[in-house]
């Protein structure tokens, strides 16, 4: 066996601008790759980009109401105003590519089509949950969907989404493993180890920084001496690009260029999406270390949904009536697993026993 394991060793192959990103540079000889321009949706495209979005955004808000209400324990960390980066990359995607995320993971979940019935019931601690009540929020799993989970420990996701590249390039397959973090988390050492690795061995891992802007509470200008993370791979020979995360349409269009990139063997490239949440880091806080105004300028001129159904309004590819009853449909299936997850029986004692590792 370990001389089957050595034949197939992987080693034998700006925080302040919310304009359209621009092109990456390059350093130590790291490859040069341009922001491709937002792709030309079809209508078919569009619809499917506002239901999805829709979808997350609707849910979301619900599970802010139950959390409210008592109903979701623990920490809940919502995704409200990022929905263009995990519908657009989810679009990029072909069967057999990996998910994986922080704890910010509701969006991902339902993305990647995991049932929102069972996503809601686990954020209440039901036996219908996805981890069977006992993860909550920031724990839930897909084996189907390919989804590896959201890790409430900050940056933990990368080094396990370099292995699944890792686990890819063994089995000699042309899959991809997406591995999301955050601005905070691009901080952590733990996340240039998986770039070195990945650099060095040529893994295909599409390393996804969602930079919403304020980590867990502090500006990217205050915290982070580059505040450019299309760059924080160039000393690893890492390419990187900036992306407008709030257009679902350029980050289809990067999510392209860097799928395509890592199935070719090139090894693994940075995607920063500009993004930006609307909400506080979790549930239990107040954002004070912004302005209203901030927030309401973004909502007004760069949400992510707005910006999908005015192309469908303008093009006449839906009509007011038609979104308004896409709203009504996505609402119903919210509130289907809202009744689920309240509903549904909490797990047995004897559950506190099963799935532990000792």
């Amino acid at each position: 066996m370990a001389t089957a394991a050595r034949k197939t060793s992987p080693k034998s192959s700006s925080a302040k601008s919310r304009s359209p990103a621009k092109s990456s540079s390059t350093a130590g000889g790291t490859p040069a790759v341009k922001t491709p321009k937002p792709e030309e949706f079809k209508k078919e495209q569009e619809l499917s980009a506002y239901h999805d979005m829709l979808l997350i955004r609707r849910f979301e808000e619900k599970a802010g109401q139950l959390y409210g209400m008592g109903l979701i324990g623990g920490f809940c960390h919502l995704y409200i105003g990022q929905e263009a980066v995990v519908v657009g990359m989810q679009m990029a995607l072909k069967e057999g590519d990996q998910v994986i995320t922080g704890y910010r993971d509701h969006g991902h979940m339902l993305a990647t089509g995991m049932d929102p019935r069972g996503v809601m019931a686990e954020l209440t601690g039901r036996r219908g949950g996805y981890s069977k009540g006992k993860g909550g929020s920031m724990h839930m799993f897909s084996k189907e969907k390919n989804f590896f989970g959201g890790h409430g420990i900050v940056g933990a996701q990368v080094p396990l989404g370099t292995g699944l590249a890792l686990a890819n390039r063994y089995r000699g397959n042309d899959s991809v493993s997406l591995t999301y973090f955050g601005d905070g988390a691009a901080n952590q050492g733990q996340v240039y180890e998986s770039f070195n690795m990945a650099s060095l061995w040529k893994l295909p891992v599409v390393y996804i920084i969602e930079n919403n802007r304020y980590a867990m509470g502090t500006s990217v200008s205050r915290s982070s001496a580059e505040t450019d993370f299309s760059h924080r791979g160039l000393s690893f020979k890492i390419p990187g690009i900036q992306v407008d995360g709030m257009d679902v349409r350029a980050v289809k269009a990067a999510g392209d260029l860097a799928v395509d990139w890592c199935r070719s063997g090139k090894g693994p490239i940075i995607l920063e999406m500009q993004t930006y949440r609307y909400r506080g880091h979790s549930m239990s806080d107040p954002a004070k270390y912004r302005s209203k105004d901030e927030v309401q300028k973004m909502r007004s001129e760069h949400d992510p949904i707005e910006q999908v159904k005015k192309r469908l309004l303008d093009k006449k590819w839906a009509s007011e009536d038609d979104l308004k009853a896409e709203d009504k449909k996505v609402r119903d299936i919210v509130a289907d697993a809202a009744d689920f997850a309240q509903s549904d029986p909490e797990p047995d004692v004897s559950e506190l026993y099963t799935d532990i590792l000792l």
